[in-house]
């Protein structure tokens, strides 16, 4: 319990440190949070409890549009399981598809399929429901699925860059260096960056204090409308916002970025206008993943709270929370020869077992 004195000539005075003659006594609880606001009085405890649930505001600006929304997002997170399912089952029943790039691959569908459900199912119910709520604890839980998921996809995205850069700049030395043991283990270190940057930002966020206000301007629970939501000091947030965005955001997509010129260099070297048309297709669907999901979610998170605007911003996140997922499985198969004859063989293999029926 702290001592306050309060005076009338609105002063505060902390134990002997009085420069007013009449003041008032009180005593302040820890947990409360004082503010200067008004003259005369001063002061005014505001109670910094922590709420129950949370409103998630999201589309309720758009009544006319509900249901043309759900419609929207049904079909495309349809799609998303749809195809990410696909690519997972293709990869793993092939024997031809068992190499690190398709392994990766694997392990990005897996990933886009987790960090949709995470959001977009929600999404969907608040739209047709007139209760658009979360609970603090299942806030919690999606705030942590969401940025573990996302930040395992920024470090797998840098992975798959470097096996491809192993496999056309170095190919005579790629199944050697690019070993089981290898993809095994970034494939993990992925898994275990995402986990522990998680870790960190939701331990952060649900540390500061709410007050009174619970409603959420955007679609789910994300790390910017919480920090603007909460009454506390953010400045070691935005701070772990920042600096951890550095390795878990810019590297990785620096680390791309310079793998795909040396690939590229590489590639016009090839004599052969076949092979220089093959390494680029290889090439060209992840680079244009790696484009359209760094570059959305680093405008989402690396950059200071001061210049969030929820309004603009909860269209980026549509972009990298619910498009993106949709679109890899698409381009990562419409130009894939390999998984397209792997599909044939597939149905070949069905044709038979599925004659008896």
């Amino acid at each position: 319990m702290t001592m306050v004195f309060i005076c009338n000539s609105s002063t505060v005075c902390f134990a002997a440190h009085c420069y007013c003659t009449t003041c008032l006594f009180y005593s302040v609880p820890p947990s409360a949070q004082i503010s200067k606001r008004k003259p005369g009085y001063i002061m005014e405890v505001k109670n910094q409890t922590t709420p129950s649930e949370f409103i998630i505001l999201g589309f309720s600006n758009l009544n006319e549009l509900q249901f043309l929304l759900f419609t929207v997002f049904f079909l495309t997170y349809v799609c998303t399981l749809g195809g990410n399912i696909f690519i997972m089952l293709v990869t793993a029943v092939d024997p031809h598809l068992h190499t690190p790039m398709y392994y990766f691959l694997g392990n990005l569908a897996f990933l886009d399929i987790c960090y949709t459900t995470t959001n977009v199912p929600q999404m969907m119910v608040h739209l047709l429901s007139q209760k658009k709520s979360i609970s603090y604890g299942g806030c919690v839980v999606q705030l942590f699925a969401f940025i573990f998921f996302v930040g395992s996809e920024c470090l797998l995205l840098a992975a798959m860059a470097y096996d491809r850069y192993i496999a056309i700049c170095k190919p005579l030395r790629y199944s050697v260096i690019m070993n089981k043991i290898l993809y095994s283990q970034l494939a993990a270190s992925c898994w275990t960056g995402g986990f522990l940057n998680s870790v960190v930002h939701t331990a952060l966020t649900f540390r500061l204090p709410f007050c009174d206000n619970n409603q959420i301007n955007y679609f789910f629970c994300d790390i910017p409308p919480l920090l603007i939501l909460s009454c506390g000091d953010t400045s070691v947030n935005e701070l772990a916002l920042l600096s951890i965005g550095v390795f878990i955001g810019w590297t990785p997509f620096l680390c791309i970025i310079l793998s795909y010129l040396y690939i590229i260099s590489t590639i016009l070297k090839i004599r052969s206008s076949e092979g220089r048309k093959k390494a680029f297709s290889t090439c060209a669907s992840h680079l244009l993943i790696v484009l359209l999901y760094y570059g959305s979610a680093i405008f989402t998170y690396v950059r200071p709270i001061s210049t969030y605007s929820l309004e603009k911003d909860r269209l980026i996140s549509v972009l990298y929370s619910v498009v993106t997922p949709m679109l890899n499985p698409i381009i990562y198969t419409l130009r894939n020869k390999d998984i397209q004859e792997a599909v044939k063989t597939v149905g070949r293999k069905c044709q038979p077992s599925c004659s008896l029926f």
